[in-house]
């Protein structure tokens, strides 16, 4: 492929409707398509019988856990696949060891080769839930950065300037602000961008904060002689807390993994304006249905709850299906809405020991309801913590040999057996 446009006959008017068509798709719910003149010389190939395009997504394995912020892109290229072009998903697994700048105050310290390749294995079986993995192409960046020499990796860098590294806005500040900034993070931005000329990219999806690395890789494209990539930025996801993104780190995500009933009970408890902005983001096209009770939402002349529990059900289901979204919803609204008890509960044994008794804040940091004891104090001085349906108002208090169910906040609920 070579960087020189090619110039092909005008588009007939068949294929201008279809290139439109395709092109709105591409634009749907993305805050900038960068270098459309080029895709659309690329995409008029392919609807002529050309080869599809190559769609590149990346994720650095840097948690174990996909959450809903990855579907907003994840759900991009699933519909660049129902077009008929090649989804790439990326794995970072090289690049997650050096540690991504962007929107960074400090150095993100390096993840150990054994941290990242456990991660990198929970992506494999999460993608598969948005898109069709058959149909993918599923790459890990190790292939070919490990493989490249010093002086190969020189010459990558030697396209870009120290200058224009600074002018980057996360840089810039931690520059200005005199806080450091490791070579290796200069490194990122350079090992991400080949990875477009490894995988001769048409397009890379990725969120706005991405935006800096997306254009670096259509400098290096060109480089290494071959068409810039498109780039398609979607705006980043809101977390459950509506200020900062969605994040594991900060603990405001709703990962596609966990359990149908939190990730059902999580969406329900998003303010309404998110919920709102949540649909916007996450609908993909697909929740024509819902618009006209959406607009009387945000109108402030519909029904929010009964939105909100749609949107709850639609995410569950997208993520692990529709009878998993239909237990979840009845679990929320037996013991969420009418306060039961779960039928099936977890059942965790303790011995209560020399003393007799087991004090209810060990309790409650064994079953995994409170990370430590000052946390369980305060959801017992906060009133969150019951023990056979009754309030447990004293920190202190103490359990003698038996069985209770004990629940703390409105959804977690175990069957505690307490034995001599």
């Amino acid at each position: 492929m070579s960087a020189k446009q090619p110039n092909p006959k005008p588009a007939t008017a068949s294929e201008e409707r279809e290139l439109e068509r395709q092109l709105e798709i591409m634009r749907d719910g993305a805050e900038e398509l960068i270098g459309e003149p080029e895709l659309r010389v690329r995409l008029l190939e392919s609807v002529r019988g050309g080869d599809p395009l190559r769609v590149k997504f990346g994720v650095d394995p840097s948690a174990p856990d996909l959450h809903l912020g990855h579907t907003v892109v994840l759900g991009k290229l699933k519909r660049f696949q129902d077009l008929g072009h090649i989804p790439i998903f990326l794995i970072g697994d090289f690049t997650a060891r050096i540690g991504d700048p962007s929107g960074r105050k400090k150095t993100r310290p390096a993840l150990e080769p054994e941290d990242v390749q456990r991660n990198a294995d929970t992506y494999l079986a999460q993608v598969g839930t948005i898109l069709d993995v058959d149909r993918a192409e599923i790459r890990f960046n190790s292939e070919w950065m490990d493989p490249m020499t010093t002086s190969d990796f020189i010459r990558l860098c030697s396209n870009y300037t120290v200058a224009r590294l600074l002018e980057r806005d996360d840089f810039a500040k931690r520059y200005a602000a005199q806080e450091p900034i490791a070579v290796h993070e200069f490194l990122y931005p350079f090992a991400q961008s080949y990875d477009s000329v490894a995988l001769r990219a048409d397009v890379e999806l990725g969120g706005t904060d991405q935006k800096f690395n997306l254009l670096l890789a259509r400098e290096i494209q060109r480089a290494y002689g071959l068409r810039p990539q498109a780039v398609v930025t979607h705006t980043l996801l809101v977390g459950t807390d509506g200020s900062e993104k969605m994040s594991k780190s900060l603990g405001n995500a709703i990962g596609i993994s966990e359990p149908p009933e939190d990730i059902y009970g999580k969406a329900m408890r998003v303010s309404d304006p998110l919920m709102l902005t949540y649909f916007d983001i996450l609908s993909w096209g697909e929740w024509d249905d819902l618009a006209q009770a959406r607009s009387a939402v945000a109108e402030g002349k519909g029904d929010p709850m009964a939105l909100k529990h749609e949107l709850a059900f639609r995410l569950v289901a997208r993520c692990q299906g529709d009878e998993a979204a239909k237990a979840a919803r009845e679990h929320f609204r037996s013991v969420v809405q009418r306060g039961e008890v779960p039928e099936e509960l977890e059942e965790v044994s303790f011995s209560v020991g020399s003393e007799g008794s087991l004090g209810v804040l060990d309790i409650l940091r064994e079953l995994g309801f409170a990370k430590s004891n000052s946390e369980g104090r305060r959801l017992v001085t906060q009133g969150g913590v019951q023990v056979d349906a009754k309030v447990v108002g004293d920190p202190a208090a103490r359990l003698s040999p038996g069985t209770y169910v004990v629940r703390a906040g409105k959804r977690r609920f175990a069957r505690a057996i307490l034995r001599k």
